[in-house]
């Protein structure tokens, strides 16, 4: 099973908004902090200073791109020195709607110094993984990675050349390739961060992936960590040590996890009844599922059908 994609649909990973920008110098934009998102910022023209609270100042050449996931606050800057402008303020001086192009800075000219394509994709606020914990503060493509990893730089072309077409379609085809744009360069990226390196590593791993394909194949299943173990060919220790190395987290608190996350997605995007529910995440009492249900968001699942409907 590809438990990557699984993750992600469980994640309900969603390519939101995307924008081209010219800026002028001189220019800085302060991007505030949102929630559950990634954003990500592709230099098309000119170099652009990425600062990421007090500890991060990444600069990105023509065709470099960096993702900032969980929401953090970042600027946007022709230099550090430049005093910034919050973003909000920058939309309504530029009188920017969504459409087009974002003009900024000093000659606020479409012929601007800096251009950049810059995007946002949100995951359900209600979900979580060891996937998303582990994220970086940021993931930076460059052009020497680009030309290691041949499909992450055709599917980078592919996007510029479809925000410069602006053709009939664009907008949803820019959105879905986003999206995969944000799997490829997790995967393509994983060594800038041993803890995500270690999850990536985990899903190929002949027993450590075989457990997880296990668990998110067959939720239904009565598992044990001796029952996963053995499906493994490992003694119950050594699963649960070389799991929880490489995923940090134990494989039934992972396993628990996964069936309440997707009966969170289930409550909120399905009429299924209840029990139902229950039943296709593995529990076999409605009354258990409330309790483990309850306990881990602080809602019953009554009250996420409630709002949901």
């Amino acid at each position: 099973m590809d438990v990557l994609s699984d993750i992600l649909d469980t994640l309900q990973l969603r390519g939101t908004l995307y924008f081209r920008t010219a800026f002028s110098s001189p220019w800085a934009v302060a991007v505030p902090a949102y929630g559950r998102s990634a954003r990500f910022h592709l230099a098309v023209q000119g170099r652009c200073h990425i600062c990421i609270g007090d500890d991060h100042d990444v600069v990105l050449e023509p065709g470099d791109l960096i993702i900032i996931p969980n929401g953090a606050a970042h600027t946007l800057c022709e230099t550090p020195d430049v005093k910034p402008a919050e973003l909000e303020d920058v939309l309504q001086q530029a009188g920017y709607t969504g459409d087009g192009v974002l003009v900024y800075g000093g000659e606020a000219a479409p012929d601007a110094d800096t251009k950049l394509i810059c995007g946002h994709l949100n995951f359900a606020e209600t979900v979580d993984h060891p996937l998303l914990r582990a994220l970086p503060p940021y993931l930076l493509v460059t052009a020497e990675l680009r030309a290691r990893a041949p499909w992450l730089d055709e599917l980078m072309r592919l996007i510029t050349r479809q925000m410069f077409a602006d053709t009939p379609g664009t907008k949803a085809s820019v959105i879905r390739l986003t999206e995969a744009l944000f799997i490829e360069v997790v995967r393509t990226c994983a060594d800038q961060d041993d803890t995500l390196r270690g999850i990536i590593e985990a899903m190929s791993d002949p027993r450590i992936g075989r457990a997880l394909s296990l668990m998110h194949r067959q939720l239904t299943e009565d598992w044990t960590l001796a029952s996963i173990a053995r499906e493994v060919g490992m003694s119950r220790s050594r699963f649960a040590d070389a799991f929880q190395t490489m995923l940090g987290c134990t494989p039934m608190g992972y396993l628990s996890d996964l069936r309440l996350q997707k009966a969170m997605t289930m409550l909120a995007d399905t009429t299924e009844p209840i029990q139902s529910v229950a039943a296709h995440v593995g529990y076999q009492s409605p009354a258990a599922f409330s309790r483990a249900f309850s306990n881990r968001y602080g809602r019953s699942p009554r009250e996420v059908r409630r709002a949901a409907a």
